[in-house]
This record gives C-alpha cells, structure tokens and sequence, in this order.
C-alpha cells in the first residue's frame, strides 16, 4: 500500500478521529493542569484554566441538610455528600477528574462523553440515600456552555496536598450558578428505581471524630460580595490564609503522624450500608473490622503486609486530607486558637461590612474525615475534612440566614 493511501480517509472518517482526538483530550485535561503546591495559590488567577467546552458538572446537595444536622445526623450528611464523588468516579472508571466535596454535598466536572454515567452514578446515589439513609438527595447535570451563556465561567486549579494525592479548585462563579439552578429545580435527573445501588467501593467512614490541638475546630466559607472586586476578595482570602498557616500544621485538624487509631462502629456500619446489599452486610462488617483490627497489628508492631505499611499509611491519610478549598469561594476547616481566629473574624466581618464578602463561621470540638480508598494498596487515598458538628453546612446557613447554632445541635 502506498503512502498516499495510508493517510486516504473515506468520507466520515475524518470527523470521527477528530472527535476522538477532542474525546482524548477531554479524558486528560486535568492531568494538564498546572499543579501548585502552596495553598496561597488558590488566590492566584494565573493557576486557573477553564473547563473545555462541552463539558458538564455533576452536582447534588442533601435538602434540608440544616434539620438533618440539627438532629444529629451531620455524619450521615457527610456520607451522603462523599458517596456522590465516590459513585460518579467509580462510574466513569476513577479518570483524573475535578471534583470538589461541600460537606452536604458535592460536584464533579466531566467531558460530556460521561454524561450518561454521570447521570446514572447520581440516580443511583438519589435512590440509595432516600432508603438507606433517608435523607433526600438533590441532583443536576449542568452543561458548562449554559454557564457561559449566563455569563460566568468554570475554572479549575489543581492544588497538591501530597506528593500522591491534588484536589480540584473552581473559580469563575459558574458552580455557584450551577447550584443556584440545581436548587430552582432546574437541570434535574431522573430518578432510578426502587432498589437501585451505586458502586460506592472505596467509600469509607470509620474514622472517630478527631478532637482540637490548638484550640478549636472551625469551618469557614468565604464567598465575595456584591462589592467586593476579584483583587479585593484575592486579597481577602491571601490574608485569611496566611494567619492560618502561622498554626501548627497551618491548621490541619489531623496531625502529622495520622488519626489515631481509634474507629467508630457507627461509621463501619455506614460503611456496611454504603458497600453491601442488606444480605451481604454482615459479612462486610466482619470484614471491616478484621481490616481495621489488621491495621492496627500492624501499626503496632511496625510490620509490613505485602507492600501495605499501615505507620506510612497513617502519616498519608494526614497529607491527603481536603482541610481547605476553593470552590468559588474559601473553604476552610482549620484547627485554630483563639487569638488567630479572633484576627481571621475581624477580617471577615470588615469584609463583609464593606461589601467585599459574605461569610459563615462555626466552631466544634472536632474534625471529621469520610474517605475515598480505591484501595489501602495505592497512596493516592482521598481524605475529606469537615467540622464533626455541623461543619460547612451550618456555615453556609448563615450565608443565607438560616443560622444553626451548636445549641441546636443534638450530641
């Protein structure tokens, strides 16, 4: 065959590997992102790319997430949030795709290629936390060009907590928007049948809640104002990040040689719930627990299973944690004395008297961690932090007015 007919297309083939070129490029975007490893960054436009066009996000929110905390069910909340990252990625094959947790819920971006995953992987999240968790579970698809059409956009940075594991940040105000429809009713899935399931492997919550070392556990939300321009918000959220790092650990809840070990049997058993069908719960139970009691064998003795070393294992769900974000606005759960939070609340509150921004605040004994571990084997474990007490939900209630305070709260 000669040159001249190996690069002849017969008539379609062209637009077919072009959109598989573009299909290509869409699966790696993120991998291409430039990556920042000092929180600083988030605050720094230049680290920001937009999502491709055509692109879409997959949201969901827990309705009435501020009752459910006020009656003691925030580690439920969390657990409905986590499981909507853990069953979108496991639906498309955990890709490298941006994603951000929000305590009552959470968002992933795609290529459009996934949508019909996407929606599925949400349907069936929907259906599993109305019967196993009642809780009810908002979901929307939202097409990155209605976005722009709106005039916003969505941009995403990429932040390495560790060595193995980075996190998403979205600025441009369009999941902001995203969510604002979501709520309106706008962009809705439909729901599954009865009885549907998603594959939530990997999602874990068997962490004890993890108590202050500083002084309290504090989750913030920041989001800019009515008049409050890109600099001066920028410069808002520099300077709040830089009187957290003058903590130890820059405020991280969990310290540096890892949670200790002590586990909740609660947790395991919404671990159970999250993955196994009823008639196999037992089962995962017990296999839970020989997990964790292997875990700490191990930890104990300094032993290695394989290639498993549960000291190391500990020290990297310390550094893959999600302490802070960016989603549109700061993200915060940081560990903090007194003397630094009054500074950081002063300059919220001058921020939000002058227009800059808005804010929400509240203060807990201690943290809490829902996890995403494909498997204990690979170190890019995901680790999501929130306040073990109502967290970023009650901070963005007061976003809107709807102030839950810890007197609220049921122990």
């Amino acid at each position: 065959m000669s040159a001249r007919c190996k690069i002849r297309l017969r008539h379609g083939e062209g637009s077919v590997l072009r959109n598989f070129m573009n299909e290509t490029d869409d699966l790696s975007f993120f991998a291409g992102v430039p990556i920042f490893d000092q929180f600083e960054g988030v605050a720094d436009t230049a680290n920001y790319r937009p999502l491709p066009d055509g692109w879409i996000l997959a949201l969901a929110d827990i309705v009435g997430s501020t009752k459910a905390i006020a009656d003691g069910r925030y580690k439920d909340v969390n657990m409905a949030g986590a499981s909507v990252i853990s069953a979108v990625l496991n639906a498309v094959g955990k890709g490298d795709f941006p994603f951000v947790f929000g305590g009552d819920g959470a968002l992933v971006a795609l290529p459009a290629s996934l949508e019909m995953q996407a929606r599925d992987a949400l349907a069936a999240v929907q259906r599993w936390v109305a019967e196993d968790l009642d809780l009810e579970l908002r979901i929307a698809i939202v097409p990155v060009a209605d976005i722009r059409d709106a005039g916003l956009d969505v941009r995403v940075a990429r932040y390495s907590a560790s060595a193995f594991v980075s996190y998403a940040m979205f600025a441009g105000g369009g999941t902001s928007w995203a969510e604002k429809q979501m709520k309106a009713g706008r962009y809705g899935v439909a729901p599954a049948p009865a009885g549907t399931r998603p594959d939530l492997a990997g999602l874990s919550c068997r962490w004890n809640p993890i108590a202050a070392r500083n002084g309290e556990i504090v989750s913030i939300i920041a989001v800019p104002g009515e008049k409050g321009t890109t600099p001066q918000f920028r410069k808002l959220v520099a300077e709040i990040v830089a009187i957290s790092t003058e903590q130890s650990r820059s405020g991280h809840p969990v310290p540096a040689e890892g949670p200790a070990l002590a586990f909740s049997m609660k947790g395991i058993n919404r671990e159970a719930r999250a993955t196994a069908p009823a008639k196999r719960r037992l089962r995962q139970r017990f296999w839970i627990l020989m997990q964790i009691a292997l875990t700490v064998a191990l930890h104990r003795f300094g032993v290695r299973f394989g290639t498993f070393d549960a000291r190391r294992y500990k020290r990297d769900v310390a550094d893959n944690s999600d302490f802070r974000k960016f989603d549109d606005g700061l993200k915060m759960t940081i560990d903090v004395d007194e003397a630094h939070l009054g500074r950081i609340e002063a300059l919220l509150a001058d921020a939000q008297n002058n227009g800059v921004a808005r804010y929400g605040l509240h203060r807990q004994t201690s943290a809490l961690m829902t996890c995403f571990v494909p498997t204990p084997l690979s170190r890019d474990h995901m680790h999501f932090i929130d306040g073990a007490n109502g967290g970023y939900a009650v901070a963005a209630s007061q976003l809107t007015g709807k102030t839950v305070t810890m007197g609220d709260l049921t122990p």
